[in-house]
């Protein structure tokens, strides 16, 4: 009894003890739970900001709109009321500086604390880790380049608050070919971005008539990633207590000088460089960033906070990016202050809108810091801004001059720390901003680390792309494999050149008037080029009264001629004739005469894939296929004649004598022997001279006699067009 009354007592105890541990213990949980989101409207957070800054009246930003009352203004005379730029190069104690050491060590830093506590915000400290797990790794191709594509996804710790989620998405993509790592482009993007611009025409028609940048790179044995803005942080002020931002702030609001989404944004590239320096396929020195418009900004942004990115294409990036906010010209201070847009800035920014409050009003002018600076945290990086033209939809309201002006200033910063600023051999700029003079839209200024271009397209940086490659692998010294594709694979050619006359063949043939249409390499190129006069006068002096265009273009394989016809540069000419001349630079490749059975079934195959293209775009249209013609331009001067003659026995085969019509001249440029006949070419005995050409006209007139009648006395084909290179 007892052991019994004491056992109770002793339970009683237990369970007295028990409860109270309970207490204990759930007490503090209890006072621990977390709240959840706050799930506000971006009209709810701004008011907030306003709120904590002590503002009761923004001044309304100007209308894009030219009819509107508040419209913005567009009059360069009173575009600079707000002051001169800061200088990037004086201390905030007034002192000059005058050394790379006084950069880095002093102005570099007083910069940033500006932009980050005024400006963009601060990244917190507290802000969670990432890690990167690879989904999937996968052959794929990027257009017709073999490539290896992983889905990477960066997972954001969110153990502190796992209300929210944050996991980044990433595609990295490198050439299939590379012998060893490769520079990478990161471009704020995604997969399904690139989709919908590629299915909307009118995209298409803005972006220009380059292949898209993801293939570009890979051409040039570049690698790309494609990071997902909208796995990291909204672009929206209701998600400012979601993302990462929202994350870190354990769902709720921002103080004054926390980031906004281009900080975050930044952030999220700055992670996945982390990745990057830990792939192998992956040359983590040379990293770069990319984005167009609200991504520009956020390119430049990223460029300027995180010195491991040794590149930067800057896109149409307006006010935020590289426009100065002291330019009163289109988009204004007050276009990033409003609820629409605030939530790229920093909450202190805001302030720089306001007309009423408890610090009074303030504007542009009051900014500590402008995008000159923004610019000049670049340095000595590589750092190419972009634009396109208002009339193409890169709006007034960019102010292309205004960046253009705080792009030279930032020169000053370049040229201090041992780079070159803007300019060329053929264009001098100047360091003053208020003096120079923003170069015709084409042209490059590209000779330093700081580069200019305007673009003749609309709100992208696509056009720029053939210029921005090369112009890094010159200061990366970086010189890919080239990428070898059979004869019947339609791929384009990297060089800007050849780019830009794409484009300038697909703005002939849909001028129209076109019965004539002569396809092919420099041989056909140079009988109607503007920079071969002489040949020209012979062209017109043979086909004019036919309508005959010259769709011929230098250095062309089949392959590319392929890729000019696929994209565009026959469709809708409706030609009677085509005159067909191709192969001889797939030739050039033979190495061995054992190679010679192989080497001309695959030529011949592109030449047949040449034809059906043209079929397909040109039903109604006889085709004259040209047999290659005699070169003896090898160091054994006929080496290449077996091949040709092979080659053009299977084009022989191709014919039908109606619908496709072989002709071959050879037998009149070259003896039996393959040697040369006098005269029938130029020195580098490969091109035909005007001698050789005559004897091709001579050998078409009763062809083109017989299928066109008699040529008129009047002509409507478009003008003949040239070299782009050689018109400059």
């Amino acid at each position: 009894m007892i052991f019994v009354a004491r056992s109770e007592r002793a339970l009683s105890w237990i369970v007295a003890f028990a409860t109270f541990a309970v207490i204990v213990i759930v007490g503090p949980m209890a006072s621990c739970q977390q709240s959840p989101p706050a799930n506000w409207t971006a009209e709810q957070d701004h008011q907030n900001m306003m709120d904590q800054l002590g503002i009761k009246a923004l001044r309304p930003g100007p209308s894009g709109n030219e009819k509107d009352a508040n419209h913005a203004n567009y009059d360069e005379a009173k575009a600079n009321s707000y002051g001169d730029l800061p200088d990037a190069l004086t201390l905030k104690n007034g002192k000059k500086v005058t050394s790379a050491e006084q950069w880095w060590n002093q102005r570099r830093p007083e910069i940033v604390e500006d932009f980050e506590r005024e400006v963009l915000g601060r990244i917190p400290p507290n802000v969670p880790k990432v890690t990167w797990s690879v989904k999937s790794t996968s052959d794929s191709k990027t257009g017709v380049f073999p490539t290896v594509e992983k889905q990477l996804l960066g997972h954001v710790d969110n153990s502190a608050y796992p209300a929210i989620s944050v996991d980044i998405e990433m595609t990295l993509v490198t050439p299939g070919n590379a012998k060893g790592p490769v520079p990478v482009m990161i471009m704020f993007s995604s997969a399904g971005i690139l989709k919908f611009l590629a299915s909307h025409p009118e995209f298409k028609k803005m972006m220009g008539s380059d292949p898209p940048a993801p293939e570009q790179l890979i051409a040039n044995g570049w690698g790309y990633a494609l990071l997902d803005t909208s796995s990291i942080q909204a672009d929206n002020g209701a998600g400012l207590t979601k993302g990462v931002i929202g994350l870190t702030n354990k769902g709720q609001p921002r103080k004054p000088d926390d980031w906004g989404a281009l900080r975050a944004w930044g952030w999220g590239a700055s992670r996945a460089l982390d990745y990057l320096e830990n792939d192998k396929s992956v040359d983590a020195k040379h990293v770069g960033i990319e984005g167009v418009s609200r991504y520009g900004k956020a390119a430049l942004v990223t460029m300027a906070f995180d010195t491991r990115f040794a590149v930067v294409l800057v896109g149409s990036s307006g006010e935020g990016g590289t426009k100065p906010h002291r330019r009163n010209f289109g988009e204004a201070v007050e276009s990033l202050t409003g609820s629409g847009e605030y939530h790229w800035m920093a909450g202190n920014f805001i302030k720089y809108g306001a007309s009423e409050s408890s610090f009074g009003s303030k504007n542009a002018s009051d900014l500590p810091v402008d995008s000159n600076e923004l610019i000049a945290l670049c340095a000595p990086r590589l750092t190419f801004i972009s634009y396109g033209v208002p009339e193409m939809g890169d709006a007034k309201w960019l102010d292309h001059q205004g960046s253009f002006m705080a792009t030279v200033d930032a020169g000053a910063v370049f040229r201090l720390l041992g780079a070159k600023d803007l300019g060329s051999k053929d264009l001098a700029v100047g360091d003053d901003y208020r003096t120079a003079k923003m170069p015709p839209v084409n042209t490059g200024l590209l000779d330093g680390q700081l580069a200019w271009r305007q673009h003749d397209a609309g709100h992208t940086d696509a056009p720029n792309w053939k210029y921005f490659i090369p112009w890094a692998d010159k200061f990366f010294n970086y010189h890919p494999t080239a990428l070898e594709l059979p004869a019947d694979q339609p791929v384009f050619r990297t060089d800007p050149n050849s780019l830009v006359a794409h484009a300038q063949l697909l703005a002939k043939a849909k001028k129209g008037g076109i019965d004539v249409y002569f396809e092919g390499d420099s041989i056909t190129r140079r009988w109607g080029a503007l920079d071969y006069p002489d040949l020209l006068a012979n062209w017109k002096q043979n086909f004019f009264g036919w309508n005959a265009a010259d769709f011929g273009w230098g250095a062309d394989r089949t392959q590319n001629i392929l890729w000019r016809l696929e994209n565009g540069e026959l469709d809708g000419v409706n030609p009677k004739v085509v005159a067909l001349l191709a192969g001889t630079n797939n030739v050039s490749d033979l190495k061995s005469s054992t190679e010679v059975p192989a080497k001309a079934d695959e030529i011949t195959r592109g030449l047949q894939a040449i034809v059906h293209v043209i079929q397909d775009k040109a039903p109604a249209a006889t085709i004259i296929l040209m047999g290659i013609f005699p070169r003896n331009d090898h160091s054994d001067r006929i080496a290449f004649m077996p091949l040709i003659d092979r080659i053009n026995a299977n084009l022989s085969a191709l014919a039908d004598g109606q619908r496709i019509r072989y002709l071959n001249i050879n037998d009149k440029l070259a003896g039996s022997d393959g040697k040369l006949l006098e005269g029938m070419m130029n020195e580098d005995k490969l091109h035909p001279a005007e001698k050789g050409y005559q004897v091709w006209a001579d050998a078409l007139k009763p062809v083109l006699t017989s299928l066109l009648g008699p040529p008129a006395a009047a002509d409507h084909a478009p003008q003949a067009t040239g070299d782009p290179a050689a018109a400059h």
